[in-house]
């Protein structure tokens, strides 16, 4: 680790010049030599290399997005030319050339932030050793070595010997305490930042070897930080917790406004807009009126989620428009009668019947049919003889009214 902090040298004179420039401001509140104004000037120095990072941060999640998106047609090529790796590996420079993508800028925001982390793993090294480097002269070395967070010298790492740690005016109980629980919070902020892309923020639509790989990192990622750990200096372990906080913090964000397509959080984002929409009859921010539009250009390419949720708007009358907005229609006024201003007499569904009314309907039923079979009995008899033709029509149960003439053969 020491060979390639060294590599990295050239970077050591700024970030120990930002470092003192945050300490003299916080030294100034807390005390030159307390472990809040060297501890802070370390998690400041995080916050504006991440600030500064965050155009390669959106170039990373495009990439990401745009990697997914490819996969189908990268699966294809790999089976096509199984075979023949160099023709493999054209057609895949060929496909990223094509769409634009480059597989390397998921990596972008670590690899441009590794020479300030090696930088300061360098300085706090020497501060350690009491040496000078940068623009951190004896006196500010010597104010770091007293330094303590939470009772560790900021340049201590778990695995000093116990007359390394007590030169720096500290104990070994405290020392692995501190450290420990920093690793514990470190791997526990990479794991929880890794599932939370996988589980809400990837294409759900999209089953491919990428989504195996992002699998693996997510458990791979956290062991490799604690083994690692235990050879960073307190001051590192503050330096990387931070910025894995940042992350953390960073991803949700973009998740909740942002998400991939197809993924679990963009149907909460859908949801969520179309409660919104429907509650004001209208779009209201420039956020939801670019989700929109693209909404509305996808046609029938639209996810599930995107098709519940232009569904969900035309329930209330409402319908997607190509600039991001939603056009009214009448809405639905239920009247008395059970009709809509546009529909017809609704269908009412017939309520079900307990037994003690099926068993009484069916007893009720029963007795009207006896009474229909015995009213010819009771019936008095009418005056006058009937007619000849209806009495012979009764006796040989033919039916009333005009008869066909029969055919003369048969008279």
């Amino acid at each position: 680790m020491d060979t390639i902090a060294s590599l990295f040298s050239f970077i050591t004179t700024p970030v120990s010049w930002i470092i003192v420039q945050f300490h003299t401001m916080y030294g100034a509140v807390f005390g030159p030599d307390t472990g809040w104004a060297w501890g802070l000037s370390i998690v400041s120095l995080v916050v504006l290399i991440r600030i500064c990072l965050i155009p390669l941060f959106v170039k990373q999640i495009k990439s990401t997005r745009g990697m997914q998106a490819l996969q189908p047609e990268m699966k294809k090529i790999q089976e096509r030319y199984k075979n023949d790796k160099q023709r493999q590996s054209e057609e895949m420079m060929k496909l990223y050339k094509e769409t634009g993508t480059n597989p390397l800028s998921s990596c972008l925001p670590i690899l441009a932030q590794s020479p300030f982390f090696f930088a300061l793993y360098h300085v706090l090294s020497k501060i350690s050793s009491g040496d000078e480097i940068g623009v951190l002269n004896q006196n500010l070395v010597d104010s770091a070595r007293e330094a303590h967070i939470f009772g560790a010298p900021i340049a201590a790492k778990f695995m000093d010997s116990t007359e390394k740690v007590a030169a720096l005016n500290a104990s070994l109980v405290d020392v692995r305490i501190v450290t420990a629980v920093m690793i514990v919070l470190m791997s526990a902020s990479q794991f929880y930042t890794q599932r939370q892309l996988m589980t809400k923020n990837v294409d759900l639509s999209v089953k491919t070897p990428f989504m195996q790989q992002q699998k693996m990192l997510m458990y791979i990622f956290p062991v490799m930080f604690a083994v690692m750990g235990i050879n960073f200096p307190v001051g590192v372990l503050v330096y990387w917790l931070t910025t894995n906080v940042w992350t953390m913090g960073q991803q949700m964000y973009v998740i909740h406004g942002n998400p991939t397509p197809g993924s679990k959080a963009q149907a909460q984002l859908l949801e969520r807009m179309q409660k919104s929409i429907v509650k004001h009859g209208k779009v209201r921010s420039r956020r939801e009126r670019n989700v929109i539009k693209q909404i509305a250009a996808k046609g029938r390419e639209r996810n599930e989620a995107e098709r519940r949720f232009v569904k969900g708007l035309g329930m209330a009358r409402l319908t997607v428009q190509a600039d991001g907005t939603v056009a009214k229609g009448e809405p639905e006024v239920e009247s008395e009668s059970g009709t809509t201003s546009d529909s017809g007499p609704k269908r009412q569904q017939p309520k079900r019947l307990t037994k003690a009314q099926r068993q009484a309907a069916a007893a009720e039923s029963a007795a009207k049919t006896s009474l229909q079979k015995e009213e010819p009995e009771d019936k008095p008899k009418t005056a006058g003889k009937p007619s000849s033709g209806s009495a012979r029509q009764a006796k040989s149960g033919q039916r009333k009214g005009q008869q066909r003439p029969k055919h003369p053969s048969k008279k």
